[in-house]
């Protein structure tokens, strides 16, 4: 009862990091990233469809993001989308090849993304503490129901508390290696 209560709380954790991973890899960092646009919706006759069912998008070189749209008319779509996305990209189209040349960022707009980081760090914090939070509940009624003792729910307290100290440093790893990666100039 209480293994599956903490596997079921460990598995939940693993998945609040791997989701704020994917919003960490939508912050822009001056290098070129296909994450970068992935979000971007682009409407394909009529229907709003991601930008990566559409195209491929490629880095080029370590500045240079190349869209490829699978269908040629498809091409002006593309371009119209990224600029409408207001991410500071101007791409320049080429025959059926769009690029996008990232800017370099100002010191004033890499101190912004960092704020960014560091809140979708925070983010992730909260989800894992909302599933220790969850978790104790469980082990709270468990113990209501004298299915396990006042011990084995103070034990299996101390042991969410460990997990969630685990799953909390590696959200301060992560925050600080993508701070790191964008102040890098």
């Amino acid at each position: 009862m209480i293994d599956d209560i903490l596997k079921d709380a460990e598995d939940r954790m693993q998945k609040s990091i791997e989701s704020m991973r994917g919003d960490m890899a939508k912050i822009r960092t001056g290098r070129a990233s296909p994450a970068l646009i992935d979000h971007l919706s682009v409407d394909y006759y009529g229907t709003a469809t991601p930008i990566n069912q559409v195209a491929n998008v490629s880095v080029q070189d370590a500045r240079t993001l190349a869209v490829q749209p699978w269908e040629k008319n498809m091409v002006p779509v593309v371009e119209r989308a990224i600029i409408e996305a207001n991410l500071g990209f101007n791409p320049v189209t080429a025959g059926d090849l769009i690029r996008i040349p990232m800017p370099p960022l100002t010191e004033e707009r890499r101190k912004e993304m960092v704020k960014v980081a560091a809140s979708e760090g925070e983010s992730g914090k909260i989800a894992v503490r909302n599933i220790r939070r969850d978790a104790n509940n469980d082990f709270k009624s468990l113990e209501k129901e004298k299915e396990i003792s006042e011990d084995d729910e103070k034990r299996a307290n101390d042991l969410v508390q460990k997990l969630t100290d685990k799953y909390v440093s590696l959200i301060d790893e992560i925050v600080k290696e993508k701070e790191a990666d964008i102040l890098k100039v």
